[in-house]
């Protein structure tokens, strides 16, 4: 008698995803800023992607042939940490800096770890803050925007730490990208469209973007300013790179907790961070800084959070 039982093993239920689809559609909701920082910019931020793209690319594959491990750089990881590292310098910079930044970033975090899905922290984020500790004076040299010559070069976040007033800069400018400041984190409209692409998709869930950047909201309204309650929270996020990191980095599939109690936890810790930074570190933006101490945060969040194994008490 024939056995229809036959069960084979988990998982029982597929999707038709795999992880090079993924990352490639993260690279194609990336475009959008990068048009943007082009048309904002001009060709060198176009050239400042590009080196930092094939950099990272090479240094995946030569660090995979050296180590013996199988090539893996189609899966497009590799592109997303270049394009990412690009997004977070200056159009300026020189191009031997996305080299080293990318080098760093593919070598040291995330092959050192094993590579794709080890890696503990985001290795973009790890490549600027690497850039910026090395190099501060490239990193916070800031080019104007093209055709708009009543734009102050100046980043808006560091104009308010220095105390001058920015009333040439409206909320319409900072969301269309008309001030100076990083490749891919000046159009808010475009990283909008990008981002909209993956929730879109279902490959990234709200909690962390919501949570994120309405902490960051919340605590600059209440201190942000010299009086309680009157600070001006809609500049702060629509400044800086808030909205690249709370989209596209602080969404990073292997850096960040699991269930979805433990990433409104790491989205809160990262807005909380970030606003204290900005507001009383030294440093005028602090979006970097967050999502990598919230990364180190993530093995203990994902402890205290993991869910109840169905059956147990």
């Amino acid at each position: 008698m024939r056995n229809n039982l036959i069960v084979s093993g988990s998982p029982h239920i597929h999707k038709q995803e795999s992880i090079p689809r993924i990352m490639w559609t993260v690279v194609i909701s990336l475009i959008p800023a990068g048009v943007a920082g082009v048309i904002i910019f001009g060709l060198d931020a176009l050239w400042v992607t590009l080196v930092a793209l094939v950099a990272a690319v090479l240094t995946e594959i030569i660090f995979e042939v050296l180590t013996k491990k199988k090539i893996t750089v189609m899966d497009g990881s590799a592109v997303i940490t270049g394009i990412l590292l690009a997004y977070n310098l200056p159009s300026g910079v020189p191009l031997w800096l996305p080299i080293v930044g990318a080098v760093f970033s593919i070598a040291i975090g995330k092959q050192v770890f094993g590579g794709l899905g080890q890696n503990i922290f985001n290795p973009a984020l790890i490549g600027r803050v690497f850039l910026m500790a090395s190099w501060p004076k490239y990193m916070t040299t800031f080019v104007k925007p093209l055709s708009y010559d009543t734009i102050a070069s100046a980043t808006p976040l560091a104009a308010l730490k220095e105390g001058k007033i920015l009333e040439h800069i409206s909320y319409l400018d900072l969301f269309l990208g008309k001030r100076g400041g990083c490749i891919g984190e000046v159009c808010i409209l475009a990283l909008l469209i990008g981002a909209a692409i993956l929730l879109y998709k279902g490959y990234i869930s709200w909690h962390i973007p919501a949570t994120y950047i309405f902490t960051t909201a919340v605590f600059t309204y209440i201190f942000g300013a010299k009086q309680l309650f009157h600070g001006d929270w809609l500049f702060h996020i629509l400044s800086g790179g808030l909205i690249l990191g709370a989209f596209f980095m602080a969404t990073d599939y292997v850096a960040t907790p699991l269930t979805a109690k433990g990433q409104l936890i790491f989205g809160v810790g990262c807005g909380l961070l970030t606003a204290i930074i900005r507001i009383w570190g030294g440093y005028p933006e602090g979006v970097s800084y967050a999502i990598l101490m919230m990364n180190a945060a993530t093995p203990f969040i994902d402890r205290y959070t993991k869910n109840r194994i169905y059956g147990t008490s």
